[in-house]
């Protein structure tokens, strides 16, 4: 049973770390780029990397505490930030959308800081999500796996009508993943 709630922990938290890269990947397959295997590489890479330096950083601040008292910390920080962007979401209807620019990322500088710009969104769910006690290395790995998946998916996606659907509710799925993972955290499911 602890190896299903463990891969059911890491799998919540990689499709929470990645709907913006799924989003991102629509974005261009919508505007016709196609994103090199090799960028998707250096983006899987550095997303990763900051990914795994956020949860040993999670890590360190959960030794301060108890097991428990970490886990719930750290679910309830992770249900937190779940739920701002479920709340985030619902004070931007009604507001008209900005059109993100998906331009300029032609070489290895602008393929390097679009990947920074997505570890961002990691980085403060490793913090939380390493407090929790979710595995370091799995969820490191996969996060690496998911990464390269989510680039594929959202191209798949941008080329087709799922796209328009997952580009309006990504945030609010995204919250909805990190309140179940948080709750799940928190309530110690094993």
């Amino acid at each position: 049973m602890e190896f299903f709630s463990t891969i059911c922990a890491v799998l919540l938290f990689t499709m929470a770390c990645n709907l913006d890269t799924i989003l991102l990947s629509m974005g261009y397959a919508v505007k016709g780029i196609h994103i090199a295997r090799g960028s998707m590489w250096i983006i899987a890479v550095v997303t990763t990397a900051v990914t795994w330096l956020s949860l040993w950083l999670g890590d360190v601040v959960a030794a301060l505490f108890s097991t428990g008292t970490s886990r719930l910390l750290g679910g309830l920080l992770l249900a937190g930030i779940g739920l701002w962007f479920i709340l985030d979401f619902l004070r931007s209807l009604g507001e008209e959308k900005q059109e993100t620019a998906t331009s300029g990322f032609t070489d290895f500088w602008g393929c390097l800081s679009l990947a920074a710009a997505l570890a961002v969104n990691n980085a403060g769910i490793g913090v939380a999500a390493g407090v929790a006690g979710i595995g370091l290395w799995t969820a490191t790995a996969g996060n690496f796996l998911v990464t390269l998946f989510a680039l594929h998916l959202g191209r798949f996606l941008g080329l087709r009508m799922a796209g328009r659907f997952l580009g309006r509710y990504a945030l609010p799925l995204s919250g909805l993943l990190l309140v179940l993972l948080g709750l799940w955290q928190a309530m110690g499911l094993e």
